[in-house]
């Protein structure tokens, strides 16, 4: 591997098994370099062991929370971290935002922490992340494709449509939505891409599986018309990676074949 070899950071991956670990194998396999961000330390290590055991390059950082000082210090150090094959650090090329959290009850049963737990991941934490990775980008040539960077957000159908029980989660991913869209239009013209996808449904993975409670888990996990598959998805944002300048996407409205909208 190179010292040029680009670097794609994703922030949240939970245990590995939904869509920031799918994207993470996927751009690893793609000719990237991978660094994994996540609350729990152990998480992103074992997920880069899984990809360096794969014939990839892939390092994790544990950032503790996703508070504004813990993104930014954490970017600190994948910036300036120094790649085992070269010995130094790599050229920051596509950002995903894949963090999440939010609650589903009754308004007034909801907490000032339910609230604060949705804006710290889907807001506090991706304002930082937003802001450190443009400011990398900024310092980049023009790729191939004609970006000096590409800043993915994972979103939620919360972000366009509200429904009952989902007050906290719906600021906090409508803000995300609003964030991904001033972001796109202040700094196009300046050849960075940014870009949102609202993931309309249920995705696939071990959380998802252990708390279906309406939908037959069997049927679930076999039934691709009814759920998301985190590799679909992934491959959706590298195909955002790779568009050129002159037709950029700036979101993607994902969702199963049989899905009600």
């Amino acid at each position: 591997m190179t010292a040029t070899l680009p670097v794609f950071v994703v922030a949240g991956i939970g245990n590995g098994t939904g869509t920031g670990g799918a994207a993470a194998r996927l751009f690893a396999r793609s000719g990237y370099r991978v660094a994994l961000i996540a609350r729990n330390g152990e998480h992103a290590k074992r997920l880069a062991e899984e990809i360096n055991n794969a014939g990839g390059e892939a390092a994790g950082f544990g950032s503790g929370n996703y508070s504004y000082k813990s993104i930014s210090a954490t970017w600190d150090e994948v910036k300036t971290f120094k790649w085992p094959s070269t010995q130094q650090p790599a050229p920051i090329r596509v950002a995903l935002w894949n963090a999440a959290s939010g609650v589903f009850k009754p308004f007034l049963d909801q907490t000032e922490e339910d609230l604060e737990m949705s804006l710290e991941a889907n807001v506090r934490g991706a304002f930082a992340f937003s802001k450190q990775a443009i400011s990398t980008f900024k310092e980049n040539e023009l790729d191939e494709h004609g970006a000096r960077g590409t800043l993915l957000f994972t979103g939620g159908i919360a972000s366009v449509k509200a429904d009952p029980y989902g007050s906290s989660i719906s600021a906090g991913k409508s803000g995300l939505r609003s964030l991904a869209q001033s972001l796109a239009k202040e700094f196009g013209r300046e050849n960075i891409h940014v870009a949102h996808a609202i993931i309309a449904g249920w995705i696939l993975s071990d959380l998802s599986i252990a708390s279906q409670k309406i939908l037959d888990k069997n049927e679930f996990i076999e039934n691709q018309n009814i759920r998301l598959d985190p590799e679909n998805i992934a491959a959706s944002y590298l195909y955002l990676v790779n568009q050129g300048r002159s037709a950029w996407t700036w979101e993607l409205d994902l969702r199963p074949a049989h899905q009600e909208w």
